[in-house]
C-alpha cells in the first residue's frame, strides 16, 4: 500500500508539471481523478504516511519563469469533485449535521484557465494564474486583451475578484481553420487553447486567440457588507464583470439534482464546455463555519459528468466458465469511473475479440459503456506502450476443472466438456436466483459460491432445501438471526414467482427472459410447454428451430424431469401470472429503445409496460426503430436517433402515452 502510495504521488505530480507547467497534458482528466482518488483514499487510511510533496497538500503546479510571481493574499483553493447523485447527497447530509439548512448556488464548470483579478480604485492593476493555490503568474499583459475583462470598474473600489477565462467552441473552430490552412498543428481543445494563449509572453498573440471570462467569485464578501454568495454574484455584475446567466440560487439539494439533470442534457448545446456543476453554500456565514480543509472548502463540491469514454491500465486477463461450459476471457482494469459508476471488470468476449483488438496485459485501454450499461473496452491506446506489455495467451484447460477445452467448429468460443464442472454448476445457480429469474434477494453470486463450498447448495433444488440448515447458517460468519430470516423469506417468496421467472432461471440454452416470456404466456403452464413438439414451438413467433430443438431437448432429459418434480414437490408455482397483453395505438407492434436514465421507472419497469400494451424493446437504434425514450445523460442514441429522424419520447411524455391508455 505504501509503495502504490509512493507511485501515485510521482505520476500525479509529473502530470502536474506537465498540465499547468508545461501545457502539455500526458493523462486525460479521468486518469488524473481516478488517480487522486485512489491517492486520497491511502492517504485518509493511513494519515502517518502523507508526504509533504504529496499532490493532496497542494493545488496545481510550477511557475514559468518568464511570468513574474504573484503571491496569492486569500489562496486560491481548489474544489472537491464528486462523480455521482449519491457523493451529492451525502455532501448535503454532511453540512446539515453541521445544524445548517442550506440554499445553493448552482454554477456552471467551465473548462478553462482560473484567474484573479485585483482592482485598486476601479482599475485593473494585476491578473494572475492560480499556480499552486499561494503562489501564481502575472498574466495582466494578457488579461487586458480579454474583451470582457474592465479595465475600469462602474464604481472606484478596491476589489480581488476570481473566475474562469476560456475559450469558445465556435473560436477554437476558427482557429483550427487558420492553422489548418497555415498547415500548423491543431489546438486539441478549448480548454489547451485557453491555456496556452494566457501564456503568451506576446500579447499580441493572445489578443489574437479572442478568449473570453466568466468571473464567479468574490474572496472576501463580508468586507462589502454582502452575506450571501448570490448577492456577491450580484454586486460583481454591478461593477461590470461578465457573470454566467446560467448561476442559480436553489433552495435545497434536490433543486440542485434537478439543475444537474437539466444542464446535462443541454451541455453540447452550449457555447463552450464545461465538465460539471459547482454546487456552493448561499450563505457566507455557513460557509466560515464550514471552513475548509487542507486543500478543499467544505462548504462546495463539484459534480463532475460521467465520462463516455476513459482510460485505465488493464492489469491483467483473466478465464471464467459460464453455465454452459463457455469460457470467457475478462480485462482485470485499474478502478475508473465511467458514466457514474467505478468499473474495475470487462468482458472481452472471446479469444478472437482480444487478437483482433490486439490487447496486451499492461496496456492503457479506453473504455466506456456500451449501451449506457455495459462497459467494454473500446481500443488500446498503442502510443502509450513501454515496451513491458505482456502479450494474451489463450488458456487450454478448464480454469476450474482442467479439463481440456473445445471448440466446436464454425464457433469462436472454447468451452468446458464437463458437465459436472463446479463453475459451471455455481454459474448455474447463481442465474436461478439472480434479479432476472427467481429474484431471491440475499444470495449474492458470493453467498452461492460459499454455500455450494460449504455443501448447503449442490443443486437448484437445493435451495429450497436451506430451510433445513437454519441453525448452521446462523453459526456462519456474517449471518446473524435476523439475515438468515430473511434469506429464507426470500426463498419462500420466489415460489409464487410466474412462470416465466422459473423458465428462465432454469438456464435451458438459447431461452433468454424474452423467450422464457413468450412460452409462458403462450403454453400457461410448464406441464403444456414440457408436452410440447418441436413443430409446436416453431410455430410461435420469435422462436425458431434453434431454441425448439433446445427446448425440447431439456425436457427429454431424465435429470431436468426429476428436477421439476422435485420443484414441484416444493410447491414452486409453475403457471404463468402475467397479464395478458393488451393491445393500444400508442404502443402496439411498435419497436422502442430507452437511453438515459429513467427516474420515474426502472429499465425493467418500463419495458414490462411497453411489452403490456404490444410493444416490444431492442437495444440499438436503427430506420427500424419506432420510438427512443430518452432518460437523464441519454448516450449516442439519442444522436442516432435525431440523425435518423425517428420519433422521441422524454419520460413525462412516455409517462404521458401510458395515462392515456390507463384513462380510455
Amino acid at each position: 500500500m505504501l509503495e502504490r502510495m509512493n507511485e501515485l504521488i510521482d505520476i500525479i505530480n509529473e502530470a502536474d508539471y506537465n498540465y499547468h507547467t508545461l501545457d502539455n497534458p500526458t493523462i486525460t482528466d479521468q486518469e488524473y481523478d481516478k488517480y487522486l482518488r485512489e491517492l486520497i483514499e491511502i492517504e485518509e487510511n493511513h494519515p502517518e504516511w502523507i508526504r509533504e510533496d504529496s499532490p493532496t497538500q497542494h493545488a496545481g503546479g510550477k511557475i514559468i519563469e518568464g511570468f513574474e510571481k504573484v503571491n496569492h493574499k486569500i489562496p486560491m483553493m481548489s474544489i472537491s469533485d464528486v462523480f455521482s447523485e449519491s457523493e451529492v447527497i451525502a455532501f448535503d447530509e454532511r453540512i446539515r449535521k453541521e445544524g445548517i439548512n442550506p440554499e445553493y448556488v448552482c454554477e456552471l464548470k467551465i473548462d478553462g484557465l482560473s484567474v484573479s483579478l485585483l482592482y485598486e480604485k476601479g482599475k485593473l492593476v494585476r491578473a494572475a494564474t492560480r499556480g499552486d493555490g499561494t503562489t501564481g503568474e502575472d498574466i495582466t499583459h494578457n488579461a487586458k486583451t480579454i474583451k470582457v475583462i474592465p479595465l475600469k470598474l462602474k464604481e472606484e473600489v478596491d476589489i480581488e475578484v476570481r473566475g474562469e477565462i476560456f475559450m469558445s467552441k465556435k473560436t477554437l473552430e476558427k482557429l483550427n481553420e487558420e492553422r489548418k490552412k497555415k498547415g500548423e498543428p491543431l489546438l486539441q481543445n478549448c480548454r489547451n487553447a485557453a491555456a496556452g494563449s494566457i501564456r503568451q509572453l506576446d500579447s499580441k498573440i493572445a489578443a489574437q486567440r479572442k478568449l473570453d471570462n466568466f468571473i464567479y467569485h468574490l474572496p472576501n464578501p463580508l468586507d462589502y457588507g454582502i452575506h450571501t454568495h448570490y448577492e456577491a454574484i450580484e454586486y460583481m455584475k454591478k461593477l461590470g464583470f461578465k457573470t454566467n446567466p446560467n448561476n442559480r440560487l436553489v433552495k435545497n439539494i434536490k433543486e440542485a439534482l434537478e439543475y444537474i439533470e437539466e444542464k446535462a442534457t443541454k451541455r453540447d448545446s452550449l457555447p463552450y464546455d464545461i465538465d460539471g456543476i459547482v454546487i456552493k453554500v448561499n450563505s457566507i456565514d455557513d460557509q466560515q463555519k464550514l471552513g475548509v480543509t487542507a486543500k478543499y472548502p467544505k462548504w462546495c463540491t463539484a459534480y463532475k459528468f460521467p465520462a463516455k469514454e476513459v482510460l485505465t491500465k488493464l492489469t491483467d486477463i483473466i478465464f471464467t466458465v459460464g453455465r454452459t461450459g463457455q469460457i470467457t476471457p475478462n480485462a482485470v482494469l485499474e478502478p475508473v469511473i465511467v458514466a457514474g459508476s467505478t468499473i474495475s471488470r470487462a468482458t472481452l468476449h472471446n479469444e478472437d475479440y482480444v487478437l483482433e483488438k490486439d490487447l496486451k496485459i499492461g496496456d492503457i485501454v479506453s473504455i466506456r459503456k456500451a449501451g449506457d450499461v455495459i462497459p467494454e473496452v473500446v481500443e488500446v491506446k498503442k502510443e502509450r506502450r513501454t515496451g513491458k506489455e505482456k502479450e494474451f495467451k489463450m488458456i487450454t484447460n478448464c480454469p476450474m476443472c482442467n479439463s481440456q477445452l473445445i471448440k466446436k467448429e464454425g464457433q469462436v468460443d472454447y468451452f468446458c466438456p464437463n458437465d459436472k464442472c463446479p463453475a459451471r454448476h455455481i454459474e448455474g445457480l447463481i442465474h436461478f436466483v439472480s434479479r432476472d429469474a427467481m429474484n431471491i434477494d440475499g444470495l449474492g453470486d458470493r453467498i452461492v459460491e460459499d454455500f455450494y463450498n460449504f455443501g448447503f447448495i449442490k443443486s437448484i433444488y437445493d435451495i429450497y432445501l436451506l430451510k433445513n440448515h437454519e441453525n448452521d447458517l446462523k453459526r456462519l460468519e456474517g449471518f446473524g438471526e435476523k439475515s438468515v430470516t430473511n434469506l429464507l423469506e426470500a426463498i419462500e417468496n420466489s415460489k409464487q414467482n410466474s412462470l416465466e421467472k422459473l423458465l428462465f432461471g432454469l438456464g435451458i440454452p438459447h431461452v433468454g427472459a424474452k423467450t422464457a416470456k413468450i412460452l409462458a404466456s403462450k403454453f400457461n403452464t410448464l406441464d403444456n410447454l414440457m408436452c410440447a413438439s418441436e413443430e409446436e414451438l416453431t410455430s410461435i413467433s420469435d422462436v425458431g428451430s434453434i431454441i425448439s430443438k433446445s427446448v425440447r431437448a431439456y425436457f427429454d432429459n431424465q435429470e431436468n424431469k426429476d428436477l421439476i418434480d422435485q420443484l414441484k414437490q416444493e410447491k414452486v408455482n409453475m403457471i404463468y401470472l402475467g397479464q395478458e397483453i393488451k393491445e393500444n395505438i400508442n404502443f402496439s407492434g411498435k419497436s422502442f429503445v430507452l437511453t438515459g436514465t429513467l427516474n420515474k421507472f426502472t429499465r425493467d419497469e418500463a419495458k414490462e409496460k411497453i411489452e403490456s400494451l404490444g410493444g416490444k424493446t431492442i437495444d440499438s437504434v436503427s430506420k427500424k426503430t419506432s420510438v427512443v425514450i430518452v432518460g437523464a445523460n441519454p448516450g449516442s442514441k439519442y444522436v442516432k436517433a435525431k440523425e435518423l429522424g425517428i420519433e422521441i419520447w422524454t419520460e413525462d411524455e412516455f409517462q404521458q402515452k401510458l395515462s392515456e391508455f390507463t384513462n380510455n
